[in-house]
């Protein structure tokens, strides 16, 4: 496994609900990113959540991101995963099995999401086929 690291700038929207979703405990945003460092792209997604007492929640985002990575370029989805449970977290970011296109064709692993002092910043820890 290859390591990225980074920042990234991101831009967290709501969106509308629809149908039998709509409640004040559920949310739905859009989701746009700019990644710099070793992964430099875009991401683009939508996110669903859900809020409860006890600072307790989850959220399920699909994001596609546009990059280019360890001199390869092309596309690849990650599914977010975020549960809240009184306060800890527990966040998976995964890339979406064969997901990958162009140069990130087959590309697999995990997006660490780390905030410090109000920033973003990632390590992700990726597997790539090598080139012929």
């Amino acid at each position: 496994m290859e390591h990225a690291k980074g920042d990234f700038d991101v831009k967290i929207n709501p969106l509308a609900l629809d149908g039998p979703a709509e409640d004040a405990t559920l949310g739905r945003m859009s989701i746009e990113k700019e990644f710099h460092g070793d992964l430099v792209g875009t991401g683009k997604g939508q996110m669903l959540t859900a809020g409860a007492a006890e600072g307790s929640g989850v959220y399920v985002a699909i994001e596609k991101v546009s990059a280019t990575l360890a001199g390869r370029k092309g596309t690849f989805s990650l599914y977010h995963k975020g549960i809240m449970t009184r306060g800890t977290p527990d966040l998976a970011v995964i890339v979406v099995p064969d997901s990958g296109t162009e140069g990130l064709a087959g590309i697999s692993g995990t997006l660490n999401i780390i905030i410090e002092g109000g920033k973003h910043g990632y390590d992700f820890e990726y597997s790539l086929p090598v080139l012929p």
